[in-house]
């Protein structure tokens, strides 16, 4: 595939799909066809404002796959409701009284046509490319909700962005987290216990993902608690940065 840099941008002719080129957001017509067909409109970088760069149906965690240790363990998954998905820039809201909160960077997969029992052979075939996101998880509430639907479900918890970046070898991209500037622990996806392609095999075993549908592969590196006022910036090589900032749920946030 190609090496490209697939935005979903807001401007003033509204939002759409685009290529990121030198010349700011060449837009396209859709971003999950076999051949991408530009509409000769560029956007100028400073009329744009980068959004969640898919709009997914489905978004599927994997627990436990952080680490070679987790290899021992049976992969499993979860689900994160799409309403938690957000873009670059926008805030991710904090509820009062849920204890700590952390930041994980992970690399996403976003799926370019649907996908059921995926094997080996045909798994890559079905990822339009990766993005950066942020797993956004309340570890007090881990403790409490063994299906974690609160514990990673509010709205806003999943930035996503800044792109998608296609034709990436993803065996072993440098994944990293920030918050406050202040540096975590790096890693990257060689670390995990369970490659991409492995992560897809077993979640399609269960269900069908459709093009925009994402799948977060877990986090490899250090993860870092976060409170009204941070800010986070989540990275992963040859993707880019994922800037948010971090407020009470009740400020006004916008919305991606």
């Amino acid at each position: 595939m190609t090496a490209r840099r697939i935005a979903r941008i807001a401007h003033p002719g509204g939002v759409h799909h685009a290529t990121v080129d030198a010349d700011g957001y060449a837009l396209i017509d859709n971003p999950f066809a076999h051949r991408l067909r530009h509409t000769g409109i560029v956007v100028p970088a400073h009329q744009a404002r980068l959004l969640a760069p898919v709009t997914p149906r489905t978004v599927v965690g994997m627990a436990h796959n952080t680490g070679s240790a987790d290899r021992r363990l049976p992969p499993q998954g979860f689900l994160k409701p799409a309403t938690t998905v957000t873009g670059p820039g926008a805030s991710i809201p904090l509820p009062a009284g849920i204890g700590r909160v952390d930041a994980e960077a992970e690399l996403a997969v976003v799926i370019g046509r649907s996908a059921t029992r995926l094997t080996t052979a045909d798994a890559a075939d079905h990822i339009l490319g990766v993005t950066v996101a942020n797993d956004v998880t309340a570890r007090d509430l881990q403790q409490s909700d063994p299906l974690w639907f609160a514990a990673k479900g509010f709205d806003g918890w999943t930035p996503l962005g800044p792109w998608i970046a296609t034709g990436l070898d993803t065996a072993d991209l440098a994944v990293g987290l920030r918050v406050d500037g202040i540096e975590l622990a790096p890693a990257g996806t060689a670390d995990l216990a369970r490659s991409v392609i492995e992560c897809l095999i077993y979640v399609t075993s269960v269900l069908t993902l459709h093009p925009g549908d994402v799948v977060l592969t877990g986090a490899p590196g250090g993860t870092g608690a976060i409170t009204a006022g941070s800010t986070v910036t989540a990275t992963i090589a040859g993707v880019g940065e994922l800037h948010n900032p971090v407020a009470a749920a009740d400020d006004q946030r916008e919305v991606a």
